[in-house]
């Protein structure tokens, strides 16, 4: 399972592990669909999408996902990686 943070301020913050498995161009396209979020990877910052940004010296990144989603809410989104999606599905954890 994945558990990724979505701050009050609409910053989606990703781990270093992560942004360099999944993500490795530093760029995703966010989509809600019902009450999952989905994200998927674009081969970079041409192709369109959300930009990942270095939040610390570590690898971490976040990305600025509200008001470019509509409907999401801070709080801890869970999931997985959906193989046949090619894209992370996630969540809303209760609280």
């Amino acid at each position: 399972m994945i558990a990724l943070t979505l701050d009050a301020r609409g910053y989606l913050r990703v781990p270093p592990a992560l942004a360099r498995e999944r993500f490795p161009a530093d760029a995703l396209v966010p989509l809600l669909r019902d009450d999952e979020l989905w994200l998927f990877p674009v081969r970079g910052p041409g192709a369109g999408g959300v930009l990942l940004k270095q939040r610390s010296p570590d690898g971490e990144r976040a990305a600025l996902l509200v008001p470019l989603v509509d409907d999401l809410r801070p709080g801890t989104w869970a999931g997985d990686w959906d193989a046949a999606a090619a894209g992370l599905r996630l969540r809303r954890l209760p609280g």
